[in-house]
């Protein structure tokens, strides 16, 4: 079994920063061209939504996107498709940044969930982040998608009490993800300020209850945010601020040209 890229990319010394983006958004053929996009701005993970029609944890932003995706044939199955191109370099250059799929548990279960992991594995996936698996019920799936090579990461919130910031810490492969504020996806209200104190303090706490590194995400959208959170964190995460600038785009190539162009004033 090959190393998985997550594992070695947190080998380096360096901050993180990620892209979450949903597939086939705004345009049917946008995926392929946008993940070259992204990765050749910098991107150095990219996270793919799994659509789900009723995505609880995300903001208006990423459930209109995951809608989107749906109506333009976004299924697992598709996803998959889609990530095993990627790694092959049909219809963009090849892709080599550790990709992981975020969504939700039912998707994955309808699927069949040893049928996922294995597809998963198959097509390129390095990771998974299921917001809706409670970490204290997930030891039978992380032994699975462990075995397989997966990385699988938890999410902190700043509610998160400190004993079980260390539980998530333990049971999160390679990283844990905090979620900068308690608030759905694009809804979050993050200080433009780096003497943002309440979310300073939160950060420095689960800094003080983990071994392993760990990224932010929700809120973040811009460079001066994207500075602050790699001063406090390993990395920060950026979605919902990359959709809404590619949303009016018309073709898959404006899409790309638009990801990668926003992607480069974070760097």
């Amino acid at each position: 079994m090959t190393k998985n890229r997550i594992t070695s990319l947190l080998q380096q010394d360096k901050k993180l920063l990620i892209a979450y983006y949903m597939p086939e958004f705004p345009v049917a053929g946008a995926t392929l061209p946008v993940l070259e996009a992204l990765e050749e701005s910098g991107a150095d993970i990219i996270e793919l939504g799994m659509p789900y029609s009723d995505p609880i944890g995300d903001g208006p932003v990423i459930q209109e996107a995951a809608h989107t995706a749906i109506r333009n044939g976004v299924t697992i199955r598709y996803l998959f498709g889609l990530v095993r191109k990627a790694r092959r370099g049909i219809g963009c250059r090849q892709i080599t940044a550790p990709i992981i799929l975020m969504g939700y548990c039912n998707p994955m279960i309808a699927y069949g969930v040893d049928c996922f992991l294995h597809e998963a594995v198959e097509a390129g996936v390095d990771g998974l982040l299921i917001p809706d698996l409670p970490p204290e019920e997930a030891a039978d799936f992380l032994e699975r998608a462990k075995g397989l090579g997966l990385t699988v990461v938890f999410l902190v919130s700043p509610a998160t009490p400190p004993e079980r910031i260390e539980l998530i810490d333990s049971l999160s492969t390679d990283f844990s993800y905090c979620l900068a504020v308690n608030a759905t996806t694009g809804t979050a209200k993050l200080s433009d300020a780096s003497n943002d104190t309440s979310v300073d303090d939160y950060l420095k706490r689960v800094r003080r209850h983990t071994r392993k590194k760990f990224v932010v995400g929700f809120g973040i959208k811009d460079r001066d945010r994207v500075n602050y959170m790699w001063s406090l964190a390993d990395g920060a995460v950026v979605g919902t601020a990359l959709l809404q600038h590619i949303a009016g785009s018309a073709t898959p190539e404006e899409s790309a040209r638009l990801a990668g162009e926003f992607w480069k004033t974070l760097k």
